[in-house]
């Protein structure tokens, strides 16, 4: 199927899903974020597309549904995922109680870094850590990107609270390691429907260093097609290298504890890694997706320990134009 062709079979799926979940799906199986099925578009080999279907592992109902919509439609990619959550230090954002050994395992920038660049350690003064993505400029002054829920963490959060480097979870502490303030985020609704999970940091000192390893500057934007390589750097997993599996996927249930529980997320890629190790793990929530030439796609956001082609776990990333367009900046 071309594109187009492929989107109408995604919004039957759609309407199929639903109808399906309606009649025969518990409640307690789709939790506050509705069905635990994503639906999306899957690159193939030849360039032609696929209906992504993605549903959650332990979840019998929810399997069922699964292979009634595959059976209605006359090409399909579907993959079994673990619970999706984000990806800041640890599934409980907030520091208290602190997580022992997440230090200890990482491999990217725990510790202090001056100046500040991608890929390090950073969060809210009340948050355990995730990344810092990139720089933006906002009014002509320069801030640091990343998500909702590494910058701001809960609801309660203000702009203006404390953004310390490193993370409280890595040994931060304000005042010694401020490094700005929170400025702005877009805003998650309990238990609600969304498509980015972003939020900028005011920078206390404009002098940064925005070269990425490898690729260097990273200035230009695109819209993910799929079957991309791409690749990040994260404060967990250093720099890691992957392909897009699958775009525009709607409906992606994603954990945020307590605070937000279960939201749904729409339009959002698809990444699977392609080396021996996950592409991602807790703490590298906010890194910056980019192709292989330098290119930003996406905002890496949440992801699952299981699934994908090795059985590390799939990541999801929020379209990075999305994201710097529902915050008013660009790319520094």
């Amino acid at each position: 199927m071309d594109k187009s062709e492929a989107r109408e079979i995604k919004a039957q799926a759609v309407d199929l899903a639903r109808e399906l979940t309606e009649r025969l799906v518990r409640p307690s199986d789709v939790g506050d974020g509705g069905p635990a099925l994503a639906l999306g578009l899957a690159p193939q080999p030849d360039g032609s597309y696929a209906l992504a279907v993605r549903y959650r592992l332990g979840l019998p109902s929810i399997r069922s549904i699964a292979r009634k919509v595959v059976a209605e439609v006359p090409d399909a990619d579907v993959r079994r995922t673990g619970r999706i959550k984000t990806l800041a230090a640890d599934e409980d954002r907030r520091v208290r109680p602190r997580p022992p050994v997440i230090t200890a395992r990482a491999l990217g920038e725990t510790g202090r870094v001056r100046p500040l660049r991608p890929g390090i350690s950073i969060a809210h003064v009340d948050v355990t850590a995730g990344t810092l993505g990139a720089f933006v400029r906002k009014d002509g002054v320069v801030h640091a990107l990343s998500n909702y829920h590494v910058l701001s963490g809960t609801p309660q959060a203000q702009v203006g609270d404390v953004i310390v480097q490193p993370g409280p979870a890595d040994g931060g502490r304000a005042p010694r390691d401020r490094v700005g303030t929170l400025a702005a985020r877009v805003e998650l609704e309990p238990g609600g429907d969304a498509t980015v999970d972003c939020a900028i940091a005011l920078l206390d000192d404009q002098e940064v260093d925005p070269e990425y390893p490898v690729v260097g500057l990273i200035t230009t934007t695109a819209v993910t097609l799929g079957g991309e390589k791409v690749a990040k750097v994260g404060r967990t997993t250093a720099v890691t290298h992957g392909q897009v599996t699958a775009i525009e996927l709607d409906d992606v249930v994603v954990g945020y504890g307590d605070e937000l529980g279960e939201l749904s997320f729409d339009n959002q890629i698809e990444v699977e890694s392609t080396g021996s190790g996950p592409f991602s793990r807790g703490g590298d929530s906010g890194s910056l997706v980019y192709r292989e030439d330098g290119v930003a796609l996406g905002l890496l956001f949440a992801g699952s320990e299981s699934g994908g082609e090795n059985g590390t776990g799939l990541t999801y990333i929020n379209p990075i134009d999305a994201v710097l367009d529902a915050l008013g900046v660009t790319l520094v």
